[in-house]
């Protein structure tokens, strides 16, 4: 949820209209606009490019992940790698969009350790692939850019860890 809903339902909830402080925290979220849609945008349409470039990087690391045997083996295991990659890059566009880990969380961490492991996916290799993801798509982005969008990729990688 973002800061805007937060503080119009924490005040609603109180019966009270919004403090000079969380009018700051608004204001402060809505001049950051701009930047958090640049970013979304520039992961958006280079979703495919950072697919690529992270799972190639996270093949050189980890060979045994398409070797016989390893979970990314075969054409099918890696196309459905692939798509949980841009299904997390998606994830850190909606944190950055809302300025917010929430949309994250509900939508894409609860559980997911147990259904990884349900389906034998290892989970240390789902956190090395996000760092993967979050090295080729901060590579896009100028400094001040990466520097907003790396805690999103963080959020996850520590959430799965």
């Amino acid at each position: 949820m973002s800061i805007v809903s937060n503080v119009i339902l924490k005040a609603d909830d109180e019966l009270r209209y919004p403090s000079s402080g969380e009018l700051k925290n608004i204001k402060d979220f809505l001049q950051t606009g701009e930047q958090r849609m640049r970013i979304a945008s520039t992961l958006a349409e280079n979703e495919k490019k950072i697919v690529q470039q992270a799972s190639k990087q996270l093949w050189q690391k980890r060979p045994d992940f398409i070797a016989p045997g390893g979970n990314a083996y075969g054409e099918r295991q890696r196309a459905l790698c692939l798509r949980d990659y841009g299904w997390y890059l998606r994830l850190i566009t909606y944190g950055v969009l809302s300025g917010d880990k929430e949309p994250i969380e509900k939508i894409g961490l609860i559980g997911v350790r147990e259904m990884y492991n349900s389906l034998g996916v290892p989970v240390p290799g789902m956190v090395e692939s996000i760092r993967c993801l979050k090295e080729a798509s901060l590579g896009l982005l100028s400094s001040e850019d990466a520097a907003e969008a790396a805690p999103y990729f963080d959020y996850i990688i520590q959430a799965m860890s």
